[in-house]
């Protein structure tokens, strides 16, 4: 009755009615659906927001009064006798029920009462505040879990494609899951390298020199001799350093220290110089580790499966013969500090440069070696195809579900690997379980999806990760709009070191405060995401920068064990996984959580500027008969300017956009994620150049290379070649026009002054 007099007051009063708007999403673990609600009130905003109620209102149409307004005698008398017949029928049915319930249910047979039943009321889709979901994701992300994890996810041997690593992907697939996640699966059959049936060995002086164990895996597969040659890190200054002492590397077998810069770059720098092959040590003034504990690496210096350079490694796919450019033509071996002190301490020659004899040979100088020094290098690795999984789980957005993030952890390791793979396994699950349970239990409800993914073969140079990027690249590029790596995320106490794409700067600065921000290079496992796919990517690690704990923690080593790692943490591994694990999670609740993607496209202003000003600085300081260059300031001054203008543009159309409308604030978020693969370069082959962003990637299509192609011209080196370097600009050049133009959105914004 209250129901009737309720209508008919609202017939007489004109009040307005309320009309609701449902969205069912069905949750993504099974349980019930969702509503969404809305009033008129909130759709007649969106109307007036979008322009549509003013031109209602603007209709010149006569203006017809409403008949019902008029209230004759016989609409009035209608409406009583309206009202009489709802008070009958509101009296009566229930009297009319009840003589049926008797009728049809005897006494004794047990009916449902519907009328006791509260009416079912629709939940409105909500999601917690920020300081909700802070406070949230610190409580249930705790070290009892994590210290779980470790234990069950640590192993002493699960190289990639081994039953061991086929074991632990099924437990995380399982923990996956038990979480409620949608899980799949990635194959690939990827060639890598084995040791062979006969050792690895190396001879000084026609002598056997100590027992060879460690490996590089992607060495040039052969033997040969040279004369021993002490090149410090082998990092490029290094080797200039030896030139400017008129000493020749042709021909010579080096021997660089272990650190600073990966195994491949050593690698290739020597090669660069025509050497004949590289011994890689792990000297004492970097390592803490036993003398006769080898080293296991790759010199592959790219990533991916070299053996198919640019498409995945599917099984059955056929493919042409090819190989990565990045593949060494040298050989390459490790050898221990047993080995490199037997060495070390018998070369004759000219004492090093200083600062090159902090090392194992304590008192004594290094010296460079000489013609008599003759070192043999044989490898005998083998080359065999492995099958490996990549395993995935998605957290499934409710609004943007078709956008999403990845956050991925290597899983394998050549021994314990305990730093390098379980901490980073352990926490990937640890945040799968607790974002999950805050969705279930909190009411949290992300707006982007979320796929955690455990990769295999990482130890051979981040495989896993970019076949499947290789997979699925046109779609990655268009959908995902960030990665987190969990790799190497703890390897000492009192520092953390970041590398990232500088659309995200400003993200990680404000979620952990005294940053130290690093380039971000090919020993990160995040550079494949980063400089082959052009996806804003995140690669942290709490470090040690104390005089006393400057000693680079031993990866790749049999010694990379849970011990270990809680010397090198002062015994506080559980607290900064903890640590890692919150600020992993803080980023990526931002990123799903926000309407806006934060990412801030301002932040690559300053780094092409820095660049057009190293090119100015270049040019200008060229003699008066290369002038012809300063179409280079013109052209990279125009470039700079137009990404200018389309940050700016874009930056003054979000302040004065309105960020509760979705369907804007996709479109801005669109425009956003275009950035960074635009920065790749699309004249670059994948073949021999698979980094192909222009500003953090390797190649001679950056503007880093444009740098010091300028710098070889004005030296007059062999390398110099003019004609190549103004159509590598000219490509460069556009490619930041590309970028600007994608980020103005239409074509009707964009601008093509240059």
């Amino acid at each position: 009755m209250d129901h009737a007099r309720t209508t008919i007051s609202k017939i007489f009063n004109g009040e307005p009615r309320a009309y609701t708007r449902f969205n069912l999403t069905q949750n993504m673990e099974g349980d019930n659906s969702h509503v969404e609600m809305k009033l008129s009130s909130d759709m007649d905003d969106e109307v007036e927001a979008n322009g549509v109620g003013e031109n209602i209102n603007q209709h010149n149409h006569p203006y017809y009064p409403s008949k019902l307004n008029q209230r004759s005698s016989k609409t009035v008398c209608g409406f009583v006798i309206g009202i009489l017949f709802l008070f009958i029928i509101g009296n009566y049915i229930p009297i009319c029920w009840y003589i049926f319930k008797l009728i049809m249910w005897p006494s004794g047979i047990v009916y449902t009462d519907w009328s006791n039943i509260a009416p079912v009321r629709a939940e409105a889709v909500y999601s917690l505040d920020w300081s909700d979901l802070r406070a949230l994701l610190k409580k249930k992300l705790t070290t009892p879990n994590i210290n779980t994890n470790l234990k069950e996810f640590s192993s002493a041997s699960h190289q990639a494609g081994s039953t061991e690593d086929e074991a632990l992907a099924n437990k995380i697939m399982g923990k996956f899951k038990t979480f409620g996640m949608s899980t799949w699966t990635d194959e690939h059959y990827v060639k890598v390298h084995e040791p062979g049936s006969s050792n690895n060995r190396v001879l000084f002086r026609g002598n056997i020199v100590g027992t060879t164990e460690g490996y590089l895996a992607y060495s040039a597969v052969k033997t040969v001799q040279g004369a021993a040659l002490y090149a410090h890190y082998g990092r490029t200054e290094d080797f200039r350093r030896l030139q400017e002492l008129n000493i020749d590397v042709n021909g010579k077998a080096v021997l660089v220290r272990a650190g600073l810069l990966s195994f491949s770059e050593k690698v290739a720098n020597a090669a660069s110089l025509n050497a004949s092959a590289v011994l890689i040590y792990p000297d004492p003034v970097n390592y803490n580790i036993k003398d006769d504990t080898a080293l296991f690496g790759h010199v592959h210096l790219g990533t991916g499966d070299p053996f198919t350079p640019g498409f995945p490694s599917f099984n059955h796919t056929q493919f042409p013969p090819a190989q990565s450019s990045g593949l060494p033509s040298i050989p390459a071996q490790t050898i221990t500090i047993k080995q490199a002190t037997e060495i070390m301490s018998k070369l004759g020659g000219r004492t090093s440069p200083d600062g090159w004899s902090d090392g194992m040979l304590r008192d004594t100088m290094y010296r460079l070696g000489d013609d008599g020094d003759i070192i043999t290098v044989e490898v005998n690795n083998v080359l065999i195809q492995k099958k490996i999984h990549n395993v995935f789980g998605v957290i499934k957005g409710y609004m943007d579900a078709d956008r999403y993030m990845v956050i991925g952890a290597q899983r394998d390791a050549w021994g314990p690997g305990f730093a390098r793979s379980t901490v980073g396994t352990s926490l990937l699950v640890e945040l799968a379980r607790t974002i999950t349970d805050m969705i279930k239990n909190d009411g949290f409800k992300p707006k982007r999806s979320i796929v955690f993914a455990s990769w295999s073969a990482g130890e051979f140079g981040s495989v896993g990760a970019t076949e499947w990027l290789e997979g699925y690249l046109t779609s990655l590029s268009l959908k995902m709009f960030s990665y987190i790596s969990l790799d190497e995320v703890i390897s000492g106490f009192d520092s953390f070191k970041a590398t990232a794409s500088p659309l995200l700067y400003e993200l990680l600065e404000s979620t952990m405060k005294q940053v130290i921000m690093e380039p971000m290079g090919l020993s990160h496992s995040a550079y494949p995401f980063q400089t082959f796919s052009g996806i804003p990517s995140i690669s942290f690690r709490f470090t040690s920068a104390s005089i006393q704990s400057t000693k680079s923690y031993p990866f790749g080593t049999i010694e990379d064990t849970d011990q270990n790692l809680e010397r090198y943490t002062s015994y506080n591994t559980l607290k900064l996984a903890k640590t890692a694990g919150e600020v992993v999670g803080l980023v990526t609740l931002r990123l799903v959580h926000d309407h806006l993607l934060k990412l801030n496209m301002a932040k690559y202003t300053s780094v092409i500027r820095n660049y057009v000003s190293q090119i100015r600085s270049k040019v200008e300081s060229l003699q008066k008969g290369y002038r012809e260059f300063t179409f280079c300031i013109f052209l990279s001054k125009s470039a700079q300017g137009s990404y200018d203008r389309a940050a700016s543009t874009l930056v003054s159309a979000i302040r004065n956009s309105d960020l509760e409308d979705m369907e804007q604030c996709r479109v801005i978020n669109n425009r956003i994620m275009r950035v960074e693969g635009s920065l790749l370069s699309p004249y670059a082959s994948l073949r021999e150049s698979l980094f192909r962003h222009i500003l953090l990637g390797s190649g001679p299509h950056t503007l880093a290379a444009l740098v010091d192609h300028l710098e070889a011209i004005k030296g007059g080196l062999e390398s110099a070649d003019i004609d190549q370097f103004k159509n590598q600009f000219a490509l460069a050049t556009w490619t930041i026009q590309g970028c600007a133009n994608a980020l103005a959105g239409e074509v009707w914004d964009m601008d093509n002054e240059i």
